[in-house]
């Protein structure tokens, strides 16, 4: 009884965190970190734990990224469709590019503007081999406020990297930028 009890506080546990998380949010690992979470666990083991920030090259670039976040984009932006979203193309380099800058014995926190595509990005390096993978959860912008009596509604301004007083930058280390954006 006394190994059965701990065990079951552990799946509760478990359980409860993964039922918090938006369907679309889900991986296949179930390892999941907030931006302030993700800060703190890079803050501890800065030379083993790595951030991914999986979006387009423009929005890294435009947007902001975390200051210490390798740009691997998932999909590219090829268009705007007729109802007015992104088209969007998958990098079919990705795995490839991934495996070039980590380990798969690494810890790599990723991220995307508010944790669709991460989630997404995640369930491909599992079945590539990784095994230490954190989504956070809110990305990097956040989720929208659903509040119609506010001025914001709508917009990216809850939770997040940016949002969450985490450090953010324009500034472009050519080291993090997505290399074939990069001439040499």
């Amino acid at each position: 009884m006394k190994r059965v009890f701990p065990a079951l506080v552990l799946l509760f546990f478990v359980v409860n965190i993964y039922a918090q998380v938006p369907p679309k949010k889900q991986t296949k690992l179930g390892l999941y970190v907030t931006a302030k979470e993700a800060f703190v666990k890079y803050q501890k083991d800065k030379k083993h734990v790595k951030v991914l920030d999986v979006r387009t090259p423009a929005e890294y670039v435009y947007v902001g990224h975390a200051p210490m976040a390798y740009n691997i984009p998932v999909r590219f932006m090829t268009g705007i469709g007729e109802d007015g979203k992104p088209l969007m193309q998958s990098n079919r380099d990705f795995i490839r590019d991934v495996k070039a800058k980590f380990k798969p014995s690494d810890t790599i926190l990723v991220m995307c503007r508010s944790g669709h595509r991460s989630a997404a990005a995640i369930d491909l390096l599992s079945y590539a081999g990784f095994k230490k993978l954190y989504q956070i959860v809110d990305g990097f912008e956040g989720d929208k406020l659903k509040d119609p009596h506010s001025p914001k509604n709508g917009k990216r301004v809850v939770n997040g990297w940016k949002n969450s007083g985490l450090p953010w930058t324009y500034h472009l280390n050519l080291d993090l930028v997505y290399e074939k954006m990069v001439k040499k």
